[in-house]
C-alpha cells in the first residue's frame, strides 16, 4: 500500500495566505509546495507537477486566470482551484469555462477548501 500523499501547490503573492494555507493542508495529510508568483509555479513544473494547484486569481505579473491558460496551452492537466478575495461573477464563469474545478472566495473555509481538494484530486485520478 502507497504512503505517497498528494502534492498541492498553493500560488499566492501574499505571505500570510501561503503560511495558513500550507498549515491548513499540510495537518490535512497533503504535501504542499509554496509559490509567491505565477511565473515560479511554472518553473517548478519543470521539476514536478502536483496533483493539484490553488491559484490566487489576483497577483502582479501573471495572474492566477494567465497561470490557468500557460497550463492549457502546455496541456498540462492539473485540477485548478482558483481563489479570489473579490469575487466577480463574470470572473468565476471564465474561470470554470476555462477549466477550474472550483473558484472560491477568501476567506476561505478550512474543511471547504479540504473537500473541494479532496474530490478534485479523485476525480482527476491523480494520488
Amino acid at each position: 500500500m502507497s504512503s505517497v500523499r498528494p502534492l498541492i501547490a498553493i500560488v499566492d503573492d501574499e505571505d500570510s495566505v501561503r503560511r495558513a494555507l500550507s498549515r491548513a493542508l499540510r495537518a490535512s495529510h497533503f504535501d504542499v509546495v509554496t509559490f509567491p508568483s505565477g511565473q515560479a509555479f511554472l518553473e517548478y513544473l519543470q521539476i514536478r507537477v502536483p496533483d493539484c494547484a490553488v491559484l490566487d486569481f489576483q497577483m502582479p505579473g501573471l495572474t492566477g486566470r494567465d497561470v490557468q491558460r500557460q497550463l492549457t496551452l502546455a496541456k498540462i492537466k492539473i485540477p485548478i482551484i482558483v481563489v479570489t478575495a473579490h469575487d466577480q461573477p463574470a470572473i468565476r464563469e471564465q474561470c470554470l469555462a476555462d477549466g477550474a474545478v472550483a473558484y472560491l472566495a477568501k476567506p476561505l473555509r478550512r474543511e471547504h477548501l479540504i473537500s473541494v481538494i479532496a474530490s478534485a484530486i479523485d476525480q482527476s485520478g491523480a494520488k
